[in-house]
């Protein structure tokens, strides 16, 4: 499953004419074994999450050391956070839970950027799978997801 995810990543930088090297990692399912794997901190990690908003998905990226502030996203999304399983996800994404990124998406999905991404220069997002992840400029991960920048977390 591993090679055929990302390879799916894979290609989906070379459609963007990217050379990005995927590191393997033995876990970086979490905010904390990728910080540890990677040598950054927890907020260098650019956690993927995927919300159900109605009958519609939206992806979320923030930096891995914020939580999802249930105020403002009721705020900007008209309704509660509300999570999918992990079967929705892979089935939604195409990504395993612990490999969710935006990148080779199963299926259009709209991209938003907290604004707690700014902070940093470089993040690490997931590649697709629980041990695998990629490191881009925040300019340049809001380039390839066209994300909107929102402000959601605490």
């Amino acid at each position: 499953m591993t090679l055929v995810v990302c390879g799916i990543v894979r290609e989906y930088f070379k459609t963007k004419n990217m050379d990005v090297s995927i590191k393997f990692f033995e876990d970086t399912s979490t905010v904390d074994k990728a910080s540890q794997s990677l040598g950054v901190t927890p907020g260098e990690i650019a956690k993927s999450l995927l919300f159900k908003v109605k009958e519609d998905y939206i992806m979320v990226l923030m930096a891995g050391d914020k939580k999802i502030d249930n105020r403002k996203f009721k705020d900007a999304f008209f309704c509660k956070a509300k999570m999918p399983n992990p079967d929705e996800v892979m089935e939604i994404t195409g990504h395993p839970v612990g490999g969710v990124c935006p990148f080779g998406l199963k299926n259009p999905i709209n991209v938003y950027l907290d604004i707690s991404l700014k902070a940093y220069d470089i993040v690490y997002p997931a590649a697709g799978e629980a041990n695998a992840a990629v490191k881009l400029s925040v300019q340049k991960l809001a380039e390839l997801t066209g994300g909107k920048w929102i402000d959601i977390s605490n």
